[in-house]
């Protein structure tokens, strides 16, 4: 039985105007893995946001062919989507007057109806996902109290009780100090791996990746590099890519970034 979840068949994205198509990367053929966190990595304007716009279904490929558990994802109706994938984005949700534990009831919208009632069942989802990311003494804390690090939990915790397979996750690390980005992803394996969620996100902390990640997706200009950490330490792919930068150095060995101090 295979464990890919997501496959990629010479897909193209960007984005359609009405005088012109802008292609931001492809030729993508690539697959993403049930029970892996997969850390997508590329520099600024490289294509990140938009693959996971277009994987989340929020816009439209260019060409190719995206199957989601073994199904085009343009037959899928969005009720069904809802019920297939979480997305996390980077932006910090605008909420007032609004408790983590109902923010986190939020993820039962696709189960719950226009009225929006929990039955009990719902209930013991949401308790579950606040326990599984270890949130139970914020419940009751309003959420604009809580810092970047706890609202990020609250956030994944809301895509836990969504119940989806796939959790797709927008620079999830982004406004966090160090302590809480090691947390955050160590947090997203652990996920990945007890509960067997297909996890997929976008990050700028590469030496952070190069450590968490199971597999790892590099944009370059010439296209999408894949392989583990050290697959690609070992083939001089990350050496190519980090070493483009000046005064810093890529130790394949021991998966770390040297920045080079000025004589």
């Amino acid at each position: 039985m295979t464990n890919e979840t997501i496959q990629l068949t010479n897909v193209s994205i960007g984005y359609r105007t009405r005088r012109d198509i802008k292609t931001v990367a492809s030729g993508i053929t690539a697959s993403i893995c049930r029970g892996e966190l997969t850390c997508l990595l590329g520099r600024n304007g490289a294509g990140k946001s938009t693959l996971l716009r277009t994987l989340s279904a929020f816009q439209p490929k260019l060409g190719g062919s995206i199957t989601i558990e073994g199904r085009d994802i343009e037959d899928y109706t969005d009720k069904e989507l809802a019920r297939l994938l979480g997305v996390v984005l980077t932006e910090r949700p605008n909420v007032q007057q609004m408790t983590v534990g109902e923010m986190v009831a939020m993820g039962r919208s696709p189960y719950t109806g226009f009225w929006g009632r929990l039955d009990d069942n719902d209930v013991r989802v949401v308790n579950e996902a606040i326990g599984m990311v270890g949130i139970g003494e914020l419940t009751e804390r309003m959420v604009t109290t809580l810092s970047d690090g706890e609202r990020q939990k609250v956030m994944i915790a809301k895509a836990l009780a969504q119940q989806t397979s796939i959790i797709f996750l927008d620079e999830p690390t982004a406004f966090l100090d160090y302590p809480s980005k090691v947390e955050t992803l160590t947090l997203l394996r652990h996920i990945s791996r007890e509960a067997q969620k297909t996890i997929f996100l976008s990050t700028h902390d590469l030496e952070l990746a190069l450590q968490v990640a199971d597999r790892l997706w590099l944009m370059t200009p010439t296209g999408i590099i894949i392989g583990t950490p050290r697959e690609l330490a070992d083939q001089g792919v990350l050496t190519d890519f980090i070493e483009n930068s000046n005064g810093v150095s890529f130790d394949p060995q021991s998966l770390t970034i040297i920045v080079m101090r000025e004589p």
